[in-house]
């Protein structure tokens, strides 16, 4: 891990967290040294320094003839880094919460791109801890298992329905899909559907595939991908109920309709 690029991301620039780790490294030094010992040019060691004296992350002492710069320990540093974050995020969290209670809806319904496994991972968890009284899923295991835990904290609050893939014990009321030559094909796509209330829904390819999803608040999508959970949802029930024929029957139409030879 690179502690620069880490420094990067809680709000230190890269000479001021060069300066810093190098103090840490080397102790009390002048600023010569530590643009010596961190390759930061000397027109700009000074500057830096004085920026994290400022910010309290380097402690300056003067004396007659030199000037030298000491860490803060990194206990300390970590913990004052730590509260600052936290309050910033408290700050940030209130006032866009604030900002979005004052947006104007539009009438035109949405459907937009998010990017980024994480941003994906954390919408999805967002819808269902959102969910007033439904959620239908298609979920196969990869997908499910990173929301497994907010499902089942809502499972007594909402009806969640919808059909898994590959998972052992799902929440009760989720249908397992049977095992097909579709679910085993390396070629099958593993979407993921999360639909909320009929009124918002996430749904996109398997992570693993291409770090992309869709939201829509568009009630002609939800309708499409809802009913496609059902039918999906059904015929598993259909096949249950039934002998090995209607699977075969089943996967021959489907081979017929997609073209697949």
């Amino acid at each position: 891990m690179d502690i620069i690029q880490q420094l990067k991301k809680v709000g230190f620039n890269e000479y001021e967290s060069k300066s810093y780790t190098t103090l840490i490294q080397n102790g009390t030094s002048t600023a010569y040294q530590v643009s010596k010992l961190s390759g930061i040019p000397r027109a700009r060691i000074y500057d830096t320094l004085e920026s994290l004296v400022e910010k309290g992350i380097v402690l300056k002492e003067e004396f007659e003839k030199s000037t030298v710069y000491s860490p803060l320990p990194v206990e300390v540093f970590l913990q004052k880094t730590k509260e600052e974050w936290e309050d910033t995020y408290r700050t940030i969290d209130k006032g866009l919460k604030d900002l979005e209670l004052t947006q104007h809806n539009d009438e035109d319904n949405k459907v937009f791109t998010i990017k980024n496994h994480s941003a994906i991972l954390h919408y999805s968890q967002r819808l269902i801890k959102k969910a007033e009284k439904r959620i239908v899923v298609s979920l196969w295991s990869d997908m499910y298992e990173v929301l497994e835990e907010e499902l089942k904290q809502v499972d007594d609050q909402v009806c969640i329905q919808g059909i898994t893939f590959h998972v052992d014990s799902p929440v009760p009321t989720l249908e397992k899909h049977r095992i097909t030559p579709f679910t085993e094909s390396t070629n099958s796509n593993h979407w993921f559907i999360v639909s909320i209330d009929s009124k918002e829904m996430i749904y996109g390819p398997s992570l693993h595939e291409r770090e992309m999803a869709f939201y829509t608040d568009d009630p002609i999508h939800i309708r499409l991908l809802e009913d496609y959970i059902w039918h999906d949802v059904l015929v598993n029930r259909l096949v249950r109920q039934s002998d090995k024929k209607l699977e075969e029957w089943i996967s021959a139409g489907r081979r017929q309709f997609f073209m697949e030879g």
